[in-house]
């Protein structure tokens, strides 16, 4: 008779107790996960329904050389994404780097010279911190270019300042663009949820019904039944080696918004003229539409994992967040661990149990965009892939570890039990 507990006490070497307190956590999340499988199933049907809407066929697997011209799965990839956010235009693109350079094409494309350039959730991720201009000398950065970038920091609690967001407003009439990025980043705070999006959204139109309101969207796509675009967002990005490429798409991002802000955007991908006529797939076409097929139920595994880890370093004494039966509106858990060698030894447990690379032993480097050294646990079929199970954080104080991705929950249980368990027996 198979017996999971002697399998995993014998070849992952997982204890008694640590075991018994994963059964624990299991027993408690319980109507929490049917919740979860509730909106996966919302989201299939909404993908689902997308894909007959554009008359998606196999001819659309079919790719071009050259310059790319008439390449119809290029333009119906497009076409998926818009009508999966709802929007009125979209570009999807292997051949973006990552979700960083989605978001700063974004950037560069819609602000000028005078626009302001409000960031309403503190600042952006650090790999943006050059193309802003907050440090480096890029001569190209938004601050070089004459663009007045401003951020408003979260209330003490955590939540959307609207006072400070209102003051900004008032005090610069030239404010063209909020952003807002959803997902916690290398911060201590919960995700934005989509109806604080929409509280935002409303707030700003009122002052200034033309603003551009932008959402960095990346890991937060399918964790509830809407989108940031079908709530008064212009325009909203994300990478595809995240929640939307469903753990096969090989690299790339999204763009999905207004049809006008997306023709900026093409031309700057592109040239003006050319815009999004040219540029191979690559063959990429299929991977893009059966990943996004896939989207709701790996996110929905991710989701588990993520909260089957909190609940179980919580129960084991750690602060966390967010708190294992919160809503939550991206794939992140953050674990407080309090210290460099926890940090570590959680990495180390993350990346023993990948199906690639299991052997490495991971070490912080400087990793490219990041002021700290970074550690990150990522034995991954796709190099990077935050929708696969992996862990990182920033080398600094209070030494916190951001734990991601499932593409089963199974690979995430196996990943927090081992992870706790290293933690456990860590001699400092």
């Amino acid at each position: 008779m198979l017996n999971i507990k002697e399998f995993l006490l014998t070849e992952y070497k997982i204890s008694h107790e640590t075991f018994r307190l994963g059964e624990e956590v299991e027993q408690n999340l319980k109507d929490a996960f049917e919740q979860i499988e509730k909106i996966k199933e919302f989201n299939f049907y909404k993908v689902l329904l997308a894909m007959k809407k554009i008359g998606l066929s196999d001819h659309h697997f079919n790719w071009t050389t050259g310059y790319g011209y008439s390449d119809l799965g290029r333009e119906k990839i497009d076409a998926l994404y818009a009508t999966v956010f709802q929007t009125e235009d979209a570009i999807v693109r292997s051949s973006f780097a990552n979700g960083t350079h989605v978001l700063g094409l974004c950037l560069k494309s819609l602000l000028n010279q005078g626009d302001g350039f409000l960031s309403v959730t503190g600042k952006p991720y650090d790999t943006l911190d050059e193309l802003i201009g907050l440090k480096g000398n890029y001569q190209g950065s938004l601050i070089n270019r004459g663009i007045d970038y401003k951020e408003i920091q979260f209330t003490k609690d955590g939540t959307l300042n609207f006072e400070e967001i209102k003051k900004a407003l008032h005090r610069n009439p030239q404010t063209k663009m909020i952003y807002v990025q959803r997902s916690t980043g290398y911060t201590y705070r919960k995700a934005l949820t989509i109806e604080n999006i929409r509280a935002v959204v409303s707030l700003v139109k009122s002052i200034k019904p033309d603003i551009i309101c932008m959402v960095d969207n990346c890991y937060g796509e399918f964790l509830e039944t809407k989108e940031p675009s079908e709530v008064g967002v212009d325009v909203l990005a994300g990478s595809l080696i995240k929640n939307p490429g469903g753990g096969i798409a090989l690299s790339g991002g999204y763009i999905a918004g207004k049809e006008w802000l997306i023709k900026q955007i093409a031309q700057e991908h592109t040239l003006p003229g050319i815009e999004r006529e040219c540029g191979l797939t690559f063959g990429q076409s299929r991977s893009l539409f059966q990943g996004l097929f896939l989207a709701p139920n790996i996110v929905s595994q991710a989701i588990k994992s993520a909260m089957f880890c909190g609940a179980l370093f919580q129960k084991a004494g750690y602060e966390v967040k967010p708190e294992p039966l919160e809503r939550r509106s991206d794939i992140i858990q953050s674990i407080r661990l309090g210290s460099k060698e926890k940090v570590l030894s959680f990495c180390e447990a993350i990346q023993a149990v990948a199906p690639v690379d299991a052997y490495v032993k991971p070490e912080p480097w400087d990793m490219p965009g990041y002021s700290h050294k970074v550690i990150m646990a990522a034995g991954t079929f796709i190099q990077g892939s935050s929708i696969e199970l992996s862990a990182d954080a920033p080398m600094k104080e209070p030494y916190i570890v951001y734990f991601q991705g499932g593409l089963d929950y199974a690979h995430g249980k196996i990943g927090a039990l081992k992870a706790l368990e290293n933690v456990r027996n860590l001699i400092i």
